[in-house]
Order: structure tokens, then C-alpha cells, then sequence
């Protein structure tokens, strides 16, 4: 169905609108109040609820009531995941007979299917749950040079993987940074890593996995710049996915000097497919000898961290000797 026979399509009395993209979900509910606007003042035709503190009786109310000087009248609740039990069967018995004159908008960041609301909601129609997942890391480089692009600017692959670096997945945030770099930019050229990383301040802590990443690719400066913003994970825990890394390169060499391509490394390793399809990249970039160097290392800077050593320098001298200056 296109998007403008999606727009002419009656409105349903209920939809869920579930998932993690806080930008879709904002995208969603803007649209639905557009829509609705054009049917009568919203002004006196719209209720917000908040799941974790409302009761279902109210929010029930609200969408028996009857809209005034409209045809129909818009009632929103947030965070549906976090209502008490009979409150959510409050809305699950609404549910079964709803009102025709009331739209209600249901909004959650994770909702399982397999609960009493997001059944009933499904029940109202096929087009009543709307789904509002984030895409896969992998793919948001090109959801930013994207998003860019809406903004009147562009992006290069590298200045939007900086972002990301900087600001982490939500993208809502992604957005307003991206309209601030875009006001601030000048000229035709594409936007820079360098550019974003001065106008962009950090926000994000990294993910274990970007560091371990930029190990993977003997990254120095990458791999010191993440983590430096890590606060919350330990060497004690970074080190042994290093070690894992380590091993995982190591499988990566030995299959690939006998003709193996990463369909075959990934049943070898039992990953998926995308997990691996940088190991064969990186491995070529280390020699035998460096890899079990690096895993004889670790093994030493992990018994000096348990022997009194301090846990970040032990483990700093390992990332220096595994990808030196």
C-alpha cells in the first residue's frame, strides 16, 4: 500500500504504536494528529495519558466521551508497557467495543505480543499495530546520510559514523544534531567526521563492541578516543572480549589460508553472518605470531590486574602492544 493510500484509508479505532525508534514513533503520531485535525479542533478533542501513572477507568472515560464541535476526538497513552495489570484490562475490555467516534493511540518502546493488549489492539485491524523498530547498527550510517539529506545537507559515511560515535542510536538525538550541524554548515561540499566532531559534543558512552572493533582493526587513535568515554565498563570485563576477538581472528586466518570465505567462518564460529563479516578483513591485517602474542599478553595482564596491578594501566599496556604506536 503506498503512503497516500495509506492516508485515505479509514482510521482504525485503536493502534499500538510499538517499538524502540523514538524518531518513528514522534513521525507516527504527528502524522495521525495531522490527520485528526483536519476532522475538528484538536484543542478539545484530545487526551494524553502517561501508562505508569494513569488508571485504565480514566483513559477509558476519555474515549466514551463524545467529541465536541469534531468527528472524532484523539486520546494518546504513553509507556502502555508500564500500566498496572488492571488497568491495561480496563483498556483490553475497551477494546472488544471500542468507540467509533474516538481514536486511541497507544504508544510503548516494547510490548510482547503475546500480551492481552497487544492482542486486542491487533484484533481492531490489520493495519492497527504499527511497527517502530530501530534498524541494525549495521544500517545507520545510511539512515543518518539520510536523515541528512532532509535537512538539506549531506553527509559523508565518515562524518555520519562519527556521529553515531558521538551521539549514540537514538534518533531523536541523531536529529537535532544532525539540524545543528546542518544550520552551521556552509558551502556544497559534504559534511566532515571533522566538522561533526567539533560542533557535536559526546553524549554516548560507546559499546564494548566499537572498541573491540577498533582493536579488531588496529585502529589506535579510534580505539583510545572510545575509551576514553567509557565509564561504565571495566578492564576486567574489556579484556576478555578482546581475548575472545583475538581467537575469533585466529579461526578467521586458519580457515581463510585454506580457501574458507565468511559463510564458513560463521558456522565454524556458530555466529551469524553480519557478526563476522569484518573478521576475515581483520585478520588479514595481523599475523599469526601477533595474534597469539596478543592472547599471551592478555593472559599476562590479566593475572598482573589480579595480582595488585592497576586494572587500567595493566590493561592499557596490552592495547599498546597489541596495536602499538
Amino acid at each position: 500500500m503506498t503512503q497516500t493510500a495509506k492516508q485515505q484509508a479509514p482510521l482504525l479505532a485503536a493502534y499500538l504504536v510499538v517499538g524502540e525508534d523514538a524518531l518513528k514513533r514522534q513521525a507516527v503520531i504527528k502524522r495521525l494528529r495531522t490527520r485528526l485535525a483536519q476532522a475538528g479542533d484538536l484543542e478539545f478533542n484530545h487526551d494524553v495519558f502517561d501508562g505508569e501513572t494513569c488508571a485504565g477507568a480514566d483513559v477509558v472515560s476519555a474515549c466514551d466521551t463524545l467529541p465536541f464541535m469534531s468527528d472524532v476526538r484523539l486520546v494518546e497513552v504513553s509507556a502502555v508497557e508500564k500500566l498496572k495489570k488492571a488497568d491495561s484490562e480496563a483498556l483490553v475490555a475497551y477494546l472488544a467495543n471500542p468507540s467509533e467516534t474516538t481514536v486511541l493511540v497507544l504508544l510503548s518502546e516494547k510490548l510482547a505480543k503475546n500480551t492481552r493488549l497487544y492482542k486486542a489492539v491487533a484484533a481492531v485491524g490489520k493495519q492497527a499495530v504499527i511497527d517502530c523498530a530501530p534498524k541494525a547498527r549495521r544500517e545507520l550510517p545510511k539512515l543518518v546520510r539520510d536523515m541528512a539529506v532532509g535537512h538539506g545537507v549531506v553527509f559523508s559515511d565518515k562524518a555520519a559514523r562519527t556521529l553515531l560515535d558521538l551521539v549514540g542510536e537514538d534518533t531523536v538525538a541523531l536529529d537535532a544534531e544532525i539540524r545543528k550541524v546542518a544550520l552551521a554548515h556552509s558551502g556544497k561540499d559534504p559534511v566532515s567526521d571533522k566538522e561533526v566532531s567539533a560542533l557535536v559534543a559526546p553524549t554516548a558512552e560507546p559499546k564494548p563492541w566499537e572498541f573491540v572493533d577498533a582493536v579488531s582493526a588496529r585502529d589506535l587513535p579510534r580505539a583510545l578516543a572510545l575509551l576514553g568515554r567509557m565509564t561504565s565498563v571495566t578492564p576486567y570485563s574489556l579484556l576478555p572480549q578482546c581475548s575472545r576477538r583475538m581467537r575469533e581472528l585466529l579461526c578467521a586466518k586458519a580457515l581463510a589460508e585454506r580457501g574458507g570465505g565468511p559463510a564458513d567462518l560463521a558456522k565454524a564460529l556458530k555466529m551469524p553472518d553480519w557478526r563476522v563479516r569484518n573478521h576475515l578483513t581483520w585478520a588479514r591485517s595481523f599475523s599469526r605470531q601477533e595474534l597469539h602474542r596478543a592472547l599471551r599478553l592478555a593472559r599476562d595482564a590479566e593475572r598482573a590486574m589480579k595480582s595488585g596491578a592497576v586494572p587500567q594501566d595493566a590493561f592499557m599496556a596490552w592495547l599498546l602492544q597489541v596495536i602499538p604506536r
